[in-house]
C-alpha cells in the first residue's frame, strides 16, 4: 500500500489531482477540501497522502493534503452504508476539524446538508464515530502552540487507553495547559489522573 505521493501537479480539478512523480502520473481522487490545499499551495510539488481502493473492475487512489484527513477517511468508510464517495462528499463539507466537530458534537445538520447522506445515515456516522473523534480544543493551541499540542495528543491518547472517557480527559488536559503550557507528556498524565 502506498502512504503519499509527491511530485508535480500535471492536472488539478475539483474531483482529482493529476500528480507526476519521475514521470509517472498518477490520477488521484480528491475531496473539496485537498483541491483547495492544493490550488492554494506550490503547483511544482504536491504531495498526497494516498488511500487504495481494490476492487473487482478498478484500482482507485484517494488523496488527502493530511494524515488526519486521511485517518478521517478511513473512519467514515468504515461506518455501514458509507462509501469512499460519500465519504470523500463529507470531507468537502468544510475543513478537517469542523467536520470532527460535528460528528464529536452530534451535529446532523452539518452531516444531512451533504448529498446524498440522508438524516438515517448521519445519526449512524455520529452513533458510531463519536468516541473515536479526537477533537483538539482550537483554544487550547491558540494558548499553547503546536508543540505543546502534540504533548496535548499524546497525553489524550494515554488516557484514552487507561480507560478515561475522552470529554473527561480533555476538560482535564485543558486545565493544566492553561497552567502549565510547558508540562512533559509524563507530567500531564500524572496530573491528570489525580485531577479524575
Amino acid at each position: 500500500m502506498y502512504d503519499y505521493i509527491s511530485g508535480a501537479i500535471a492536472e488539478l480539478n475539483p474531483a482529482y489531482a493529476v500528480i507526476d512523480n519521475q514521470g509517472i502520473g498518477y490520477m488521484i481522487n480528491i475531496s473539496l477540501t485537498t483541491y483547495d490545499q492544493l490550488n492554494r499551495g506550490d503547483k511544482s510539488n504536491g504531495k498526497l497522502f494516498v488511500y487504495e481502493a481494490i476492487r473487482e473492475d478498478a484500482h482507485l487512489l484517494y488523496g488527502f493534503g493530511t494524515k488526519r484527513e486521511r485517518d478521517l477517511f478511513l473512519l467514515l468508510i468504515s461506518v455501514s452504508g458509507v462509501g469512499v464517495n460519500s465519504a470523500r462528499m463529507i470531507l468537502g463539507a468544510g475543513p478537517t476539524d469542523q467536520v470532527e466537530a460535528a460528528i464529536a458534537q452530534g451535529n446532523v445538520a452539518l452531516l444531512k446538508g451533504v448529498k446524498g447522506i440522508g438524516a438515517k445515515t448521519a445519526q449512524r456516522i455520529i452513533v458510531d464515530l463519536k468516541d473515536k473523534i479526537k477533537v483538539v480544543d482550537s483554544t487550547l493551541i491558540s494558548v499553547t502552540g503546536a508543540a505543546a499540542g502534540e504533548v496535548y495528543d499524546e497525553a489524550l491518547a494515554a488516557l484514552v487507553m487507561l480507560g478515561f472517557t475522552q470529554q473527561m480527559s480533555q476538560k482535564a488536559l485543558k486545565k493544566l495547559f492553561e497552567q502549565q503550557p510547558d508540562i512533559t507528556v509524563e507530567q500531564a498524565i500524572k496530573q491528570a489522573l489525580k485531577m479524575m
